[in-house]
């Protein structure tokens, strides 16, 4: 297989970073990983054990409050996959935990792509709480909907600090990225569901399992909730740094589903967990909302998993890594 060059990943040994990091080794590029501790072996095993990691897979360690910590990683890469962002909801400061490392890493990412003067494209994960998070709610969301930041502040709906911080360090990253030259493209992922490499639950699975291990403030995100699996959204990742056309946002989502459905669905999918029939803090089941993936489509991409694959890989991954048992089971 031909080498199709460098490329850094962010976050790499995250959910999201690290099934990316094996799709990009799979089609032929090196891959400059960044993780908060390469030496952390529990952290960084499953990457160091990815087909083609001994060749083409180097990691590095890299901070996002500190500039120029990307410098080394980004330096000979012709693209860049900013994939990694703070996610700890209960940190004891919100401010400096979350919401700054998460604005001013993507703008220290940038200025090190600057640098290296070799970097073609940056793709930058997003998320879906950049566009809804609204007094209003639309029945369709397309890629000119942004987040009402000062909504999100207000309200403190679960997850908000997220929200927030997101919302602006991308429209950060587009600002500094037209005044600079860079080509930039972001990928706005709903929620996230599939199999994982990493040895640890998923942030995002707090969401995709809230109903059952009965997470009830997370049912407000499934009131109703829009799923991509992660395989899709990572050859989504690669298709659009490849696709000369790409350009601005793309959403990708493959589902949309509300609550009761995904209750009814999981109710016959896992019979032996008690999937609740009421919904705790709901008082109206929404229809139906729809992130559209128009744009991503109209390029050629195509999605390939069902939402019965998402849980079937979800389950299979828990089981793998001892994750399931302390998922509460229905009463005898």
């Amino acid at each position: 297989m031909a080498d199709k060059g460098a490329v850094c990943v962010t976050g790499a040994s995250g959910f999201v970073g690290s099934w990316l990091t094996m799709q990009l080794l799979q089609q032929g590029y090196s891959v400059k990983a960044t993780v908060r501790d390469p030496k952390n072996m529990t952290k960084v095993k499953h990457l160091i054990d990815l087909p083609g990691a001994q060749e083409r897979l180097t990691l590095f360690k890299a901070d996002l409050s500190d500039e120029g910590s990307f410098d080394e990683a980004i330096d000979g890469c012709v693209g860049v996959f900013h994939v990694a962002t703070p996610m700890d909801l209960q940190a004891k400061d919100i401010e400096n935990e979350l919401i700054k490392p998460t604005i001013e890493g993507v703008v220290n990412l940038l200025k090190s792509c600057i640098k290296a003067k070799t970097v073609r494209r940056v793709v930058y994960t997003s998320t879906a709480g950049t566009v809804n998070m609204q007094p209003n709610r639309k029945s369709v969301y397309d890629e000119t909907s942004w987040t009402d930041v000062e909504f999100c502040k207000t309200v403190k709906m679960t997850a908000w600090p997220y929200f927030y911080a997101k919302t602006i360090a991308e429209k950060t990253a587009f600002e500094f990225a037209e005044k600079n030259g860079i080509d930039l493209i972001s990928v706005i992922p709903t929620v996230v569901n599939g199999p994982f490499l990493m040895p640890t639950m998923p942030p995002s699975m707090l969401t995709a399992l809230a109903l059952i291990t009965r997470n009830v403030p997370f049912y407000f995100i499934l009131n109703p909730v829009q799923f991509v699996h992660l395989d899709d959204l990572c050859r989504a990742h690669v298709f659009l740094f490849e696709h000369p056309e790409a350009k601005g946002r793309y959403i990708c989502s493959s589902h949309d589903v509300t609550i009761a459905d995904l209750a009814n669905l999981l109710r016959e999918k896992y019979p032996e967990y008690e999937i609740p029939t009421e919904f705790e803090g709901i008082d109206q089941v929404n229809d139906v909302i729809k992130f559209s993936s128009k744009k991503l489509m109209d390029l050629g991409f195509e999605f390939m998993w069902t939402l019965e694959d998402m849980y079937d890989g979800v389950f299979q991954s828990c089981k793998e890594k001892g994750l399931i048992p302390p998922l509460p089971k229905k009463s005898q």
